[in-house]
């Protein structure tokens, strides 16, 4: 599976995130409050809408349409309206570069 280079550590602010576009796919990429980087799928599991304008809290990220809540780290869905799971993907630091791998 291919690492790709999603963007540059200082890109995004703790307890932030940023979308991501690559083949015809959207992720999203976090920078956690452990100072960490995730990386989920880019589009919320209810409506589809894009999660880059949701709410950054602790480990979570609330949809902007309908504030479904989704634990960023695993995906789980937390808060209704969001019953099914966001996709995840391993993420890694190489130097200044943050990195996602996907399938």
């Amino acid at each position: 599976m291919p690492w790709i280079d999603a963007c540059a550590t200082d890109d995004i602010d703790q307890e932030d995130l940023i979308r991501f576009d690559h083949a015809g796919a959207t992720y999203a990429i976090y920078h956690g409050v452990d100072g960490q980087f995730y990386a989920t799928a880019g589009t919320c599991t209810h409506e589809h809408v894009h999660l880059c304008d949701g709410l950054v809290m602790d480990f979570m990220i609330e949809c902007p349409k309908h504030n479904g809540q989704f634990d960023y780290r695993t995906g789980e869905a937390m808060r209704a309206p969001v019953c099914v799971n966001l996709k995840t993907f391993p993420v890694r630091v190489d130097g200044s570069r943050v990195m996602i791998e996907v399938s």
